[in-house]
Protein backbone atom coordinates (compact mmCIF):
# COMPACT_ATOMS: atom_id res chain seq x y z
CA UNK A 1 0.00 0.00 0.00
CA UNK A 2 0.92 3.50 -0.90
CA UNK A 3 0.94 6.04 2.44
CA UNK A 4 3.35 8.88 0.57
CA UNK A 5 4.33 10.12 -2.58
CA UNK A 6 5.14 12.97 -4.63
CA UNK A 7 7.49 13.47 -7.97
CA UNK A 8 10.32 11.68 -6.83
CA UNK A 9 9.60 9.36 -3.76
CA UNK A 10 6.96 6.41 -3.35
CA UNK A 11 6.95 5.33 0.45
CA UNK A 12 5.05 1.90 0.92
CA UNK A 13 3.67 1.02 4.06
CA UNK A 14 3.35 -2.77 5.21
CA UNK A 15 0.04 -4.73 6.95
CA UNK A 16 2.38 -5.95 9.26
CA UNK A 17 3.78 -2.87 12.05
CA UNK A 18 2.46 -0.56 9.58
CA UNK A 19 6.88 -0.51 8.62
CA UNK A 20 7.99 0.99 5.43
CA UNK A 21 9.94 0.91 2.33
CA UNK A 22 10.96 3.83 0.35
CA UNK A 23 11.50 3.73 -3.20
CA UNK A 24 13.41 7.48 -4.41
CA UNK A 25 13.60 8.14 -7.86
CA UNK A 26 16.43 10.34 -9.12
CA UNK A 27 17.42 11.57 -12.19
CA UNK A 28 20.57 9.23 -12.25
CA UNK A 29 19.72 6.48 -10.18
CA UNK A 30 16.73 4.82 -8.41
CA UNK A 31 17.41 4.00 -4.51
CA UNK A 32 14.84 1.18 -2.51
CA UNK A 33 14.97 1.28 1.20
CA UNK A 34 13.98 -1.97 3.34
CA UNK A 35 11.78 -3.53 0.66
CA UNK A 36 9.81 -5.71 3.50
CA UNK A 37 7.03 -8.33 4.44
CA UNK A 38 4.98 -10.13 3.10
CA UNK A 39 5.46 -11.47 -0.70
CA UNK A 40 2.91 -10.19 -2.44
CA UNK A 41 3.92 -6.51 -0.98
CA UNK A 42 7.22 -7.00 -2.45
CA UNK A 43 5.96 -7.71 -5.33
CA UNK A 44 4.29 -4.56 -5.42
CA UNK A 45 7.50 -2.82 -4.61
CA UNK A 46 8.90 -4.74 -7.75
CA UNK A 47 6.73 -3.73 -10.06
CA UNK A 48 6.57 0.12 -9.22
CA UNK A 49 11.13 -0.30 -9.40
CA UNK A 50 10.49 -1.93 -12.94
CA UNK A 51 8.45 0.65 -14.05
CA UNK A 52 10.57 3.92 -13.21
CA UNK A 53 14.65 2.31 -13.32
CA UNK A 54 14.50 2.15 -17.05
CA UNK A 55 18.40 2.20 -17.80
CA UNK A 56 18.93 3.37 -13.81
CA UNK A 57 20.99 2.12 -11.47
CA UNK A 58 19.38 0.33 -8.95
CA UNK A 59 20.88 0.88 -5.11
CA UNK A 60 19.41 -0.93 -1.95
CA UNK A 61 19.99 0.76 1.32
CA UNK A 62 19.53 -1.19 4.41
CA UNK A 63 18.64 0.84 8.05
CA UNK A 64 19.86 -2.12 10.02
CA UNK A 65 20.15 -5.51 10.30
CA UNK A 66 16.54 -6.64 11.80
CA UNK A 67 15.12 -9.04 10.40
CA UNK A 68 12.06 -7.53 9.31
CA UNK A 69 14.03 -5.16 7.41
CA UNK A 70 16.05 -6.84 5.26
CA UNK A 71 13.60 -9.88 4.41
CA UNK A 72 13.18 -8.47 0.55
CA UNK A 73 16.93 -8.52 0.20
CA UNK A 74 17.24 -11.27 -2.44
CA UNK A 75 13.91 -9.95 -4.78
CA UNK A 76 16.15 -7.66 -6.32
CA UNK A 77 19.53 -9.22 -7.52
CA UNK A 78 21.86 -6.72 -9.28
CA UNK A 79 21.23 -3.76 -6.82
CA UNK A 80 23.78 -2.45 -5.13
CA UNK A 81 23.53 -2.83 -1.56
CA UNK A 82 24.59 0.02 0.70
CA UNK A 83 24.78 -0.38 4.93
CA UNK A 84 26.72 0.82 7.60
CA UNK A 85 29.78 -0.95 8.97
CA UNK A 86 28.27 -2.44 11.57
CA UNK A 87 25.64 -4.30 9.45
CA UNK A 88 28.76 -5.71 7.22
CA UNK A 89 30.11 -7.19 10.35
CA UNK A 90 27.06 -8.07 12.30
CA UNK A 91 27.56 -10.61 14.58
CA UNK A 92 24.17 -12.41 14.37
CA UNK A 93 23.74 -12.29 10.66
CA UNK A 94 22.86 -16.50 11.53
CA UNK A 95 19.68 -15.56 13.88
CA UNK A 96 18.00 -12.89 11.46
CA UNK A 97 18.14 -15.27 8.71
CA UNK A 98 16.55 -17.85 11.17
CA UNK A 99 14.11 -15.22 12.00
CA UNK A 100 13.09 -14.67 8.87
CA UNK A 101 12.56 -18.29 8.54
CA UNK A 102 11.12 -18.87 11.28
CA UNK A 103 8.43 -16.13 10.22
CA UNK A 104 7.47 -17.85 6.75
CA UNK A 105 7.13 -21.11 8.73
CA UNK A 106 4.82 -20.02 11.40
CA UNK A 107 2.60 -18.42 8.38
CA UNK A 108 2.82 -20.92 5.87
CA UNK A 109 4.11 -18.97 3.92
CA UNK A 110 6.68 -20.27 1.16
CA UNK A 111 9.95 -18.58 0.88
CA UNK A 112 9.36 -17.12 -2.65
CA UNK A 113 13.08 -16.13 -3.11
CA UNK A 114 16.21 -16.86 -1.25
CA UNK A 115 16.90 -15.96 2.49
CA UNK A 116 20.44 -14.63 3.31
CA UNK A 117 21.95 -11.90 5.06
CA UNK A 118 22.76 -8.57 2.65
CA UNK A 119 26.22 -8.53 1.18
CA UNK A 120 27.67 -4.70 1.78
CA UNK A 121 29.11 -3.12 -1.52
CA UNK A 122 29.01 0.18 -0.28
CA UNK A 123 30.15 0.43 3.69
CA UNK A 124 29.00 3.60 5.49
CA UNK A 125 31.94 3.90 8.02
CA UNK A 126 31.54 7.25 9.90
CA UNK A 127 29.17 10.24 9.86
CA UNK A 128 28.54 12.54 7.57
CA UNK A 129 30.55 10.11 4.83
CA UNK A 130 28.62 10.97 1.20
CA UNK A 131 27.80 8.99 -1.63
CA UNK A 132 27.48 11.85 -4.54
CA UNK A 133 25.74 10.13 -8.08
CA UNK A 134 25.16 12.28 -10.82
CA UNK A 135 23.62 15.85 -9.49
CA UNK A 136 22.84 13.79 -5.78
CA UNK A 137 24.31 13.82 -2.62
CA UNK A 138 23.36 11.18 -0.27
CA UNK A 139 24.74 11.90 3.41
CA UNK A 140 24.97 9.65 5.88
CA UNK A 141 24.93 9.45 9.71
CA UNK A 142 25.60 6.50 12.25
CA UNK A 143 22.29 6.18 14.43
CA UNK A 144 23.15 3.40 17.10
CA UNK A 145 20.64 2.83 19.93
CA UNK A 146 17.75 1.44 19.03
CA UNK A 147 21.12 -1.54 17.01
CA UNK A 148 24.42 -0.89 16.45
CA UNK A 149 23.99 -1.16 12.99
CA UNK A 150 21.66 1.50 12.06
CA UNK A 151 21.90 4.61 9.82
CA UNK A 152 19.94 7.85 8.81
CA UNK A 153 20.48 8.90 5.21
CA UNK A 154 20.10 12.34 4.09
CA UNK A 155 19.43 12.71 0.17
CA UNK A 156 20.33 16.27 -1.39
CA UNK A 157 18.59 18.70 -3.22
CA UNK A 158 15.57 16.36 -2.71
CA UNK A 159 15.61 16.87 1.16
CA UNK A 160 14.39 13.26 2.06
CA UNK A 161 15.39 11.78 5.48
CA UNK A 162 15.22 7.95 5.65
CA UNK A 163 15.53 7.39 9.80
CA UNK A 164 15.12 3.97 9.86
CA UNK A 165 13.63 2.80 13.48
CA UNK A 166 13.37 6.15 15.08
CA UNK A 167 11.08 9.64 14.52
CA UNK A 168 7.83 7.30 14.13
CA UNK A 169 4.57 9.04 14.46
CA UNK A 170 3.33 6.56 17.23
CA UNK A 171 6.18 4.16 18.22
CA UNK A 172 8.59 4.59 21.24
CA UNK A 173 12.23 4.37 21.32
CA UNK A 174 12.70 0.55 21.34
CA UNK A 175 16.47 0.11 22.47
CA UNK A 176 18.17 -3.17 21.57
CA UNK A 177 21.92 -1.80 21.97
CA UNK A 178 22.38 1.14 24.44
CA UNK A 179 20.37 3.87 25.99
CA UNK A 180 23.07 6.34 25.80
CA UNK A 181 23.54 5.74 22.20
CA UNK A 182 19.89 6.08 21.46
CA UNK A 183 20.04 9.68 23.62
CA UNK A 184 23.11 10.75 21.00
CA UNK A 185 21.39 9.58 17.67
CA UNK A 186 18.49 11.75 18.93
CA UNK A 187 21.00 14.94 19.68
CA UNK A 188 22.43 13.96 16.12
CA UNK A 189 18.53 14.07 15.17
CA UNK A 190 18.69 17.81 15.76
CA UNK A 191 21.44 18.61 14.24
CA UNK A 192 20.23 17.04 10.79
CA UNK A 193 17.22 19.20 10.93
CA UNK A 194 19.39 22.22 11.34
CA UNK A 195 22.04 21.63 8.92
CA UNK A 196 19.78 20.42 6.02
CA UNK A 197 17.12 21.58 4.31
CA UNK A 198 14.79 18.57 4.86
CA UNK A 199 11.20 17.98 2.92
CA UNK A 200 9.95 14.50 4.01
CA UNK A 201 11.09 12.13 6.98
CA UNK A 202 10.56 9.00 6.44
CA UNK A 203 10.39 6.69 9.53
CA UNK A 204 10.56 2.59 9.44
CA UNK A 205 7.56 2.49 10.95
CA UNK A 206 4.31 4.56 10.82
CA UNK A 207 3.74 7.83 8.79
CA UNK A 208 5.89 9.86 6.67
CA UNK A 209 5.93 13.57 7.08
CA UNK A 210 6.38 16.70 5.50
CA UNK A 211 5.87 19.04 9.09
CA UNK A 212 9.50 20.15 10.00
CA UNK A 213 7.03 20.54 13.53
CA UNK A 214 5.93 17.33 13.18
CA UNK A 215 9.33 15.98 12.73
CA UNK A 216 10.79 18.24 16.35
CA UNK A 217 7.49 16.91 18.09
CA UNK A 218 8.84 13.01 17.41
CA UNK A 219 12.54 13.78 18.13
CA UNK A 220 11.50 15.80 21.35
CA UNK A 221 8.34 12.53 21.97
CA UNK A 222 11.66 9.98 22.35
CA UNK A 223 13.58 12.18 24.48
CA UNK A 224 11.03 12.61 26.66
CA UNK A 225 10.11 9.16 26.92
CA UNK A 226 13.80 8.27 27.77
CA UNK A 227 14.11 10.92 30.12
CA UNK A 228 11.35 10.08 32.32
CA UNK A 229 12.19 6.47 31.80
CA UNK A 230 15.94 6.81 32.56
CA UNK A 231 14.92 9.26 35.24
CA UNK A 232 12.50 6.32 37.29
CA UNK A 233 14.92 3.34 36.47
CA UNK A 234 17.45 5.32 38.72
CA UNK A 235 15.35 6.40 40.85
CA UNK A 236 13.91 2.98 41.24
CA UNK A 237 10.31 4.30 40.78
CA UNK A 238 8.54 1.10 39.35
CA UNK A 239 4.68 2.88 39.77
CA UNK A 240 6.56 5.18 37.08
CA UNK A 241 7.95 2.69 35.05
CA UNK A 242 4.70 0.81 35.22
CA UNK A 243 3.05 4.21 33.66
CA UNK A 244 5.28 4.73 30.96
CA UNK A 245 4.75 0.92 29.42
CA UNK A 246 1.16 1.91 29.00
CA UNK A 247 2.23 4.51 26.72
CA UNK A 248 3.55 2.28 24.34
CA UNK A 249 0.81 2.28 21.07
CA UNK A 250 -1.03 -1.16 20.51
CA UNK A 251 0.11 -2.74 23.59
CA UNK A 252 0.87 -6.71 23.29
CA UNK A 253 3.76 -9.06 24.76
CA UNK A 254 6.23 -7.87 21.73
CA UNK A 255 5.47 -4.11 23.49
CA UNK A 256 5.96 -5.47 27.28
CA UNK A 257 9.01 -7.29 26.25
CA UNK A 258 10.05 -4.29 24.43
CA UNK A 259 9.22 -1.97 27.79
CA UNK A 260 11.42 -4.41 30.09
CA UNK A 261 14.48 -4.83 27.83
CA UNK A 262 14.81 -0.90 27.82
CA UNK A 263 14.99 -0.97 31.31
CA UNK A 264 17.70 -3.79 31.30
CA UNK A 265 19.72 -2.01 28.82
CA UNK A 266 18.98 1.67 31.11
CA UNK A 267 19.90 -0.44 34.44
CA UNK A 268 23.01 -1.89 32.89
CA UNK A 269 24.59 1.73 31.65
CA UNK A 270 23.30 3.97 34.47
CA UNK A 271 23.26 2.31 37.72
Amino acid sequence: MIQFQNECITVFQSALSQTTCTVVEAKDFVLLVDPNWLPHEIEEIKRHVAQIKGEKELYLLFTHGDFDHIMGYKAFPGAKVIGSKGLQEHPNKEQKVELIQQFYNENYIQAPYPIVFPEVDIVIKEDGQQLVIGHTTITFYLSPGHTHDGLFTVIEPLGIWIAGDYLSDFELPFIYDSAKAYEETLRKAERIIARHQISVLVPGHGQATASQEEIKRRIHLAQDYLERLIKAVKNEDLEEMAALEKEMAFPSNFTKNCHEENIRIIQREYK
